[in-house]
């Protein structure tokens, strides 16, 4: 079905042939490669790599590959097993490791595995490091350790999960007393993932009741796992039904956090790092950064702050990159990804859920009441499959000719924004597709816009 390889890993669906599939002999490659990557960086130290998974039905048979390659190269492992994204991130510094890899595929569906590659500072490899590691894996150079110089596994229990949410429940922006005694009472949607796992300690330590849906940790999702509103409607359906304060949603990997107010309906995954961001610079005002890809409310709570907002190529690597050299206190991902460096520089669903819990308990307003400080803009998500000669150029140079009075932004495929509303088109980092996202004032206004794109780009380019 699909392999699709990049600077910041390999993804791809489970079965198939070598290279058109993500089969055990591409897990095996991918993985000599990047410990190849990690002995050429770090040439002479006896390397350390963190690996932690999902829940996905393939996360063992992958895990098993990878962990037995990189031990095949003299490389030891510290097996996390189950785990979220967030919490391997935190601990390849943690536990001082020389790299990370989580084998997860975010909110693609069961079918889909993939590794995601981390620095000895668990971020994601620059595009640089990226290109790098590329480039060995099209030389298929490997030199495996001899039998006394093999790594070895040790298996660490609980995901590093404890540890992360001890940071978490340390920092002074949570407000674990106030939270407490507020009482609420939450429904949680962990899609049979280990959201299952983290989100029920983090609650119980905050002395938050909760009622969880699918949280048996099995990988068997029970509906799309992108935490879209389509795909939500049982959870929002029992916030509802039973008075509860707000509903948790998180993506497989728990880097992603969608909300759901006190009615049964979304606060909107683009208004979860707006909300975050609103809290934070409430107590610390600087600089913010989201991706192209995000909606203008970032924007326009800085403006309020009277802090500077940047915009960043999509991909967690370069917001974080951008925040990095602006200086900025808060940033992250429309799609529900908050990244506070306070803590660490990658997206976590869990210290999303801390915060937001601490600016209702300090405010003592609902869901819905917060979201009406902000103002309301629309997107319109869509998505086009391309074939590999798609020329993505071509649809840039004729959209930036024809607007050349618009606002025009070509750091992430292309970005047209005009005076109240905007649309990006950008190839996917995940998928052979390109997006088509606008975003307006009202929900038809930002669907017009998008279908109009798409409308010219089947009729000159497909």
């Amino acid at each position: 079905m699909s392999l699709i390889k990049s600077i910041s890993g390999i993804r791809g669906t489970i079965g198939g042939r070598p290279g058109d599939n993500l089969t055990p002999f591409d897990a095996v490659q991918f993985a000599s490669a990047y410990g190849t990557w990690l002995q050429e960086k770090f040439a002479g130290k006896k390397l350390k790599v963190v690996i932690g998974r999902d829940a996905r039905l393939s996360g063992p048979m992958i895990q098993n590959l990878v962990q037995h390659t990189l031990t095949g190269l003299g490389i030891d492992v510290v097996d996390l097993g189950l785990s979220t994204t967030p919490s391997v991130e935190m601990a390849v510094t943690g536990l001082q490791a020389d790299g990370g890899i989580i084998l997860t595929a975010s909110h693609n569906p069961k079918q889909w595995n993939a590794l995601k590659l981390l620095n000895n500072k668990g971020e994601f490899l620059s595009a640089a490091d990226g290109q790098k590691l590329l480039q060995i894996i099209a030389q298929n150079d490997f030199n495996y350790a001899a039998i006394d110089d093999l790594g070895h596994i040790e298996t660490k229990p609980n995901g590093y999960i404890d540890e992360h949410i001890a940071a978490i429940l340390a920092m002074d922006d949570v407000q674990t007393d106030a939270i407490k005694i507020t009482g609420f009472k939450v429904v949680i949607d962990a899609i049979n993932s280990t959201g299952g796992l983290a989100i029920p300690k983090l609650l119980e330590a905050l002395n938050v009741q909760y009622e969880c849906l699918y949280c048996d940790v099995s990988g068997n999702f029970q509906h799309d796992p992108e935490p879209l509103e389509k795909n939500l409607q049982i959870i929002m359906q029992r916030v509802a039904e039973t008075d509860a304060d707000l509903g948790i949603v998180v993506d497989p990997d728990v880097d992603r956090l969608a909300l759901i107010d006190e009615n049964g309906r979304m606060f909107g995954e683009e208004y979860t790092l707006a909300a975050v961001a609103d809290y934070i610079l409430s107590k610390n005002p600087g600089n913010t950064v989201s991706n192209l890809s995000s909606s203008r409310v970032l924007k326009d709570i800085s403006d309020r702050y009277g802090v500077q907002y940047f915009k960043a190529k999509t991909g967690e690597v370069n917001v974080v990159e951008k925040m990095r050299e602006v200086n900025a206190v808060i940033g992250g991902e429309g799609n529900g990804g908050v990244i506070y460096p306070k803590l660490h520089a990658g997206r976590d669903a869990l210290l999303g859920i801390a915060l937001i819990l601490s600016y209702l308990a300090e405010t003592g307003k609902t869901l819905s009441e917060l979201r009406q400080t902000y103002p309301s803009y629309f997107m319109s998500k869509n998505k086009m499959t391309v074939t590999p000669g798609f020329d993505l150029e071509k649809v840039i140079n004729y959209f930036a000719d024809k607007y050349q009075n618009a606002e025009i932004d070509t750091q992430d495929g292309l970005r047209i924004d005009f005076p109240d509303s905007w649309v990006q088109v950008r190839k996917s980092n995940t998928e052979p597709i390109i997006r088509i996202y606008a975003e307006a004032r009202s929900q038809e206004q930002a669907d017009a816009l998008a279908r109009e794109m798409i409308s010219e780009i089947k009729e000159k380019f497909l």
